[in-house]
Order: structure tokens, then C-alpha cells, then sequence
């Protein structure tokens, strides 16, 4: 149960990031509500999971799920360039998501 909710924070991470670009520095009211409904949901489930996860293995698979994910929204959604050296850089990313979780 802990992998599920550490997964849904992870993506909650991901919409309140595009909610808070969407909101245009908040001052669009319907976005900024999103973004910080989405930013409480994934924090609870954060510490759900943080219940029986190890904090470093949470935290960073946490911040991966929502540092690639808004990475891909930014390039399908928003139009942002798909670089190499960014693709490079979001490879990594998985890859110690991958590690991290194999090393626990």
C-alpha cells in the first residue's frame, strides 16, 4: 500500500507543478486552487508512505516521479525542447530511481 500511495503522491507532484505554471504566478484563481489541493494530497501521501518506506528511498523516488514527469509534460504539453542533454539528464534521473529502489 505504501508503493501505491508513494506513486499517486508522485503524480499529484506532477499536476500541482503544471497547476502552478498554469496559474501564472497565482494569480489565476482555478489553478491556484489546483495546485495547492494537489500539493496537500501529495504531501499526505508522502507521509503515508513514509509510514513503513525508508525517508531516503520515499523522498527520492518522490521527487523523481514528479522532476520526470513535469519534464515530460513540459516537452507533450507545453511545447519545451526536448535537448539531448535534457534527455540525458532525465535518464539519470530514472536510473537512480531504478537504483534506489533496488538497493532497498
Amino acid at each position: 500500500m505504501a508503493w501505491i500511495a508513494l506513486f499517486l503522491a508522485g503524480l499529484l507532484e506532477i499536476v500541482w507543478a503544471f497547476s502552478m505554471k498554469a496559474s501564472d504566478g497565482f494569480t489565476r484563481p482555478v489553478p491556484s486552487l489546483v495546485t495547492l489541493v494537489a500539493m496537500i494530497a501529495s504531501f499526505v501521501l508522502l507521509a503515508l508512505a513514509m509510514r513503513s518506506l525508508p525517508l531516503g528511498t520515499a523522498y527520492t523516488i518522490w521527487t523523481g516521479i514528479g522532476a520526470v514527469g513535469a519534464f515530460v509534460v513540459g516537452i507533450a504539453v507545453l511545447g519545451e525542447p526536448a535537448a539531448p542533454a535534457r534527455l540525458a539528464a532525465a535518464a539519470l534521473i530514472v536510473s537512480g530511481i531504478v537504483l534506489m529502489k533496488l538497493a532497498g
